[in-house]
């Protein structure tokens, strides 16, 4: 049977899991593919920290050279995390020729394009399961499983410690910063939480899913983000009341062209509105899901656990199947890690994009109050769909809600710039985006 040397780098939470991973199906593996996997050498922070995975003092050692210009080793398994270090080892490993299977979303989003150039250069490949929503199979469904297919919608929960959030928000009744605090008692948010609530995360994921459903790199830069800071719990009340549930969701749509497959694609990171009677609203805690929508198939749905030690382990045993297996069969780029195939694709301004919204104001409740926001809204030629002013709340102000068909987002944060400015308007107006996935 062919034995496939690996090189661990990277010792922590992910690489052990990988570790007990193998050595709990290892065999199951090697039954199925024909290919028996070795742990060559592991690079480790403390040599002497004790291992839920018996390894030979021989294998350990602290030096990522050490893993990466190893002869023996045949694989790179990059579990260090950080883009500066992670950056050199990818490199370094590509350049010998070495397949690298990572779970580093930070590094794909920010070192992709770098990295899918030097595996085609050097004849080498890249895989990066592990780095979109943990154990759901998502980058071999793009690579592969769609491969006949144009992406003309994804949308994706992509950060489970958001979507946690969001969930016991709407269960309990509570608001985010007590939600917060207690996902971080529990550890399903970290102490320094900004990467997830902020949406960075979330960014990443989806400019890799963007750049692989489009066939061109995708600079998240673009893209448009807004974190779930801003929710209330009034907001998650009315949405309720209009028939929706808030998810931080990760868009990717292709815009109409005249058929142009070269046609410019939207990415928004951002709070949106999803109808109840969809299925991505009953994704609950900290599961993951993506939609994709392609243009023979139609809509397909992939759900599992998004993060955590085993659902990324999964992952990763599922890239170093393939590279085994292009190992076995001496053709080391198989499947390419990605292929360039729309090179003038771009991605539309933010501002340009065009949706409807739910928008919260706070009014002074009197007479004219409705007519003077209805005005400024008509004249930007932006209608309402529907109206709530509830009633019971006391005070000098009161919520209006206000459901906006689709109109472009740069227009609708300008009328509302004007309407903060009424004598009637108290505090700043909330904005969410509304998605009906037609």
């Amino acid at each position: 049977m062919r034995q496939v040397n690996l090189g661990l780098i990277g010792g922590g939470t992910v690489g052990g899991g990988v570790l007990k991973a193998l050595e709990r199906n290892g065999v199951l593996m090697a039954s199925r593919l024909g290919v028996e996997f070795r742990v060559a050498r592991v690079a480790v922070r403390d040599l002497k920290k004790k291992r839920t995975v018996k390894l030979s003092r021989k294998v350990l050692t602290t030096s990522w050279e050490d893993v990466v210009n190893d002869p023996a080793v045949e694989v790179v398994i990059e579990m260090m995390g950080g883009t500066t270090t992670a950056r050199k080892v990818v490199l370094v490993a590509l350049r010998l020729g070495k397949p690298v299977v990572t779970a580093n979303k930070a590094l794909i989003s920010k070192y992709g394009e770098e990295l899918f150039e030097a595996a085609e250069k050097h004849g080498a490949n890249l895989y990066y399961e592990a780095s979109v929503a943990g154990g759901i199979p998502i980058i071999k469904v793009l690579r592969e499983g769609l491969i006949g297919n144009r992406v003309t919608r994804l949308y994706g929960i992509l950060n489970g410690t958001c979507n946690y959030i969001l969930t016991r928000m709407k269960r309990e009744g509570k608001d985010f910063p007590e939600i917060l605090d207690d996902a971080q008692r529990l550890g399903y948010a970290e102490a320094e939480p900004s990467l997830d609530v902020d949406g960075y995360d979330a960014l990443h994921k989806a400019g890799i899913l963007a750049s692989l459903a489009h066939g061109f790199w995708v600079n998240p830069d673009e893209a448009y983000l807004e974190g779930i800071r801003g929710i209330t719990q009034l907001d998650i009340q009315f949405a309720e009341q209009l028939g929706y549930t808030i998810k931080l969701l990760g868009i990717v749509k292709k815009h109409e062209n005249g058929g142009d497959k070269c046609a410019p694609i939207e990415l928004s990171v951002c709070p949106t509105l999803v109808p109840n009677t969809h299925v991505l609203a009953s994704v609950n805690d900290v599961f993951n899901a993506v939609l994709v929508r392609g243009d023979v198939v139609g809509d397909t749905l992939y759900y599992g656990r998004g993060a955590g030690q085993d659902a990324t382990a999964s992952a990763v045993l599922s890239d170093l199947a393939d590279a085994a297996l292009d190992l076995k069969c001496d053709s080391k780029n198989r499947v390419p890690p990605f292929v360039p195939h729309e090179r003038e694709g771009a991605v539309v301004e933010p501002g340009e994009t065009v949706s409807p919204y739910y928008v919260r104001l706070s009014v002074v409740d009197r007479p004219g109050t409705l007519a003077q926001i209805a005005t400024i809204l008509g004249k930007a030629k932006i209608g309402i769909s529907s109206v709530i002013q509830p009633e019971g709340h006391e005070g000098e102000s009161v919520p209006l809600i206000l459901m906006i068909h689709d109109a472009p987002m740069a227009d609708l944060e300008q009328a509302l710039g004007k309407i903060t400015k009424l004598g009637v308007i108290k505090g700043q107006p909330v904005m969410f985006r509304v998605e009906n996935f037609e």
